[in-house]
């Protein structure tokens, strides 16, 4: 796709080359990937946090499930589903909501740059995160902690862990149109944290008050942790670790897709409500 600009003067005509549509997506993409690795708080933040977690609470557990799985490993399933959840609200939480507050969004609106490149951009930063948040896991258990898994099941576990990022982006964009944006960083947190320690990811649900299983079992978090599980342990083993019998897969993606869908409606109509607001 070439683009042609206007010519007034002698010379001839200069042509810019935008790759098209999928040239704009990948620009967009290392655009954004740029600008979060300009901003070593939020970079290194994303991936050293669970690692930190890890090694604290995962590292030093040298226990065994009934059914054979490590609680090593129990623990990076945990862990990893924290730490891409929690990158995926935030970065179509905390990061779009700063982007409206700044007018960015306004900007784009007036620029033939399509909404779908933009998100595009998002998600393709939060996916490339993601794959060094979940292979920086990996090593630290396969090398610090023993864990072994064929190499099957490490690519399973990894696909997993990265398709949270579409998973939980809805409820990241919910809050950015919903909330204020100065006040977005704060309502992520107060959401994310409360989901993730319901859902048994710091500790295994049996260790928890009866009444955190009970509300874990209406989390999205909840029963994307449950897929996540199965992929790499036994059903013997996840009843165990989860304090709760296992379930046909289907009936967690159901929750779980169900939540997107709700969360990804709601996020478009707020934008489309402030859209018309705007225009108005």
């Amino acid at each position: 796709m070439t683009t042609h600009t206007q010519h007034h003067g002698p010379g001839p005509i200069r042509e810019r080359r935008t790759g098209g549509p999928l040239g704009l997506m990948a620009l967009a993409v290392l655009t954004e990937l740029r600008a979060s690795l300009r901003t070593p708080e939020f970079a290194v933040g994303a991936v050293a946090i669970p690692l930190v977690l890890y090694a604290m609470f995962g590292l030093p557990n040298e226990s065994t499930l009934p059914g054979g799985t490590s609680v090593r490993l129990a623990m990076l399933v945990s862990i990893a589903a924290y730490g891409v959840v929690s990158l995926a609200i935030f970065v179509f939480g905390e990061d779009v909501a700063g982007d409206r507050g700044r007018g960015w969004a306004r900007t784009l609106a007036a620029t033939p740059l399509q909404t779908r490149t933009y998100l595009a951009g998002k998600v393709g930063d939060a996916v490339v995160l993601a794959v060094l948040i979940v292979t920086a896991l990996s090593l630290l258990a396969a090398f610090a902690g023993g864990v072994e898994l064929d190499a099957g099941s490490w690519l399973a576990l990894g696909a997993t862990m990265v398709s949270a990022v579409l998973l939980f982006s809805p409820l990241g964009f919910a809050i950015a149109y919903l909330a204020r944006p100065r006040a977005a960083a704060v309502v992520a947190n107060l959401i994310f944290l409360p989901l993730a320690f319901a859902s048994g990811f710091f500790f295994p649900l049996g260790e928890l008050p009866d009444v955190i299983g009970t509300i874990a079992e209406v989390l999205p978090t909840f029963h994307f942790g449950q897929l996540a599980y199965r992929v790499v342990m036994p059903d013997g083993d996840v009843e165990f670790w989860s304090d709760t019998a296992t379930r046909p897969l289907w009936i967690h993606a159901v929750w779980v897709l169900g939540y997107a869908v709700v969360l990804g409606a709601a996020a478009l109509l707020a934008a489309r409500r402030e859209a018309v607001t705007r225009r108005g």
